[in-house]
């Protein structure tokens, strides 16, 4: 290829947790046709003493540990350093601008993505304080760490990359397309299942009146 495809960089304490997500259907044709490149780091390899200790107890007390601040903050730099390229550094976390169709255009654009899970209560505030990542949330729910938030932001840029998605069309008619809205009622065969047939305008060849149907009824 001409142009170094968009690079992730996924920072885990369970590197191992996106096995079959790297391994499977659109994201792994795009891996094995260079379109896109992922790799994961282990924070652990990053930490220090005989028991890679990468959380503590809270100051002040309370519930839960905390991803301590030189682990993650020598991981980051390092993986920083991995690549001439700029990085985009994001930190998923629930405090973060909520993730949209928007934002994923946007971080399309990029050339290199570092995507940084947390775990547990969160992150040591001084890990925001000294890296400055961008925050992104995926939604106003608990999940037990960043690594499903990171498949997320994956699966939705890579979709966006030129030449990932067999038909060029199905980034764009599709829920939250340029047009925007959700997408439209799809049928395939039978003609009719128990009792409910195909509306009639989508077999009738007439590919003007079709495309008026379909934006009539995104949803």
């Amino acid at each position: 290829m001409s142009a170094s495809p968009l690079r992730f960089d996924l920072i885990s304490l369970f590197p191992a947790l996106f096995d079959g997500f790297l391994s499977e259907s659109i994201l792994k044709r795009a891996i094995d046709k260079e379109l896109v490149a992922v790799h994961r780091w282990d924070l652990r390899d990053w930490a220090e003493g005989k028991h890679k200790q990468v959380d503590d107890r809270p100051f002040g007390g309370g519930p839960g540990m905390v991803l301590m601040a030189p682990p993650t903050v020598a991981a980051v730099e390092a993986v920083q350093a991995a690549d001439d390229r700029p990085a985009r550094l994001i930190a998923l976390s629930p405090q973060g601008r909520r993730l949209d169709q928007d934002r994923v255009r946007e971080l399309a654009g990029a050339s290199r993505i570092i995507l940084l899970c947390g775990r547990y209560e969160g992150f040591d505030e001084r890990i925001f304080e000294t890296l400055e990542p961008e925050q992104l949330s995926v939604g106003d729910y608990v999940l037990s760490g960043g690594e499903v938030a990171a498949m997320v932001v994956v699966d939705a840029v890579m979709r966006l990359l030129p030449g990932v998605l067999g038909d060029a069309e199905s980034a764009i008619d599709e829920s939250f397309g340029p047009d925007g809205g959700l997408e439209y009622p799809h049928y395939t065969r039978p003609r009719e299942f128990r009792g409910r047939a195909v509306p009639d305008i989508l077999l009738s060849g007439d590919h003007a009146a079709i495309a008026r149907w379909r934006r009539e009824h995104r949803r």
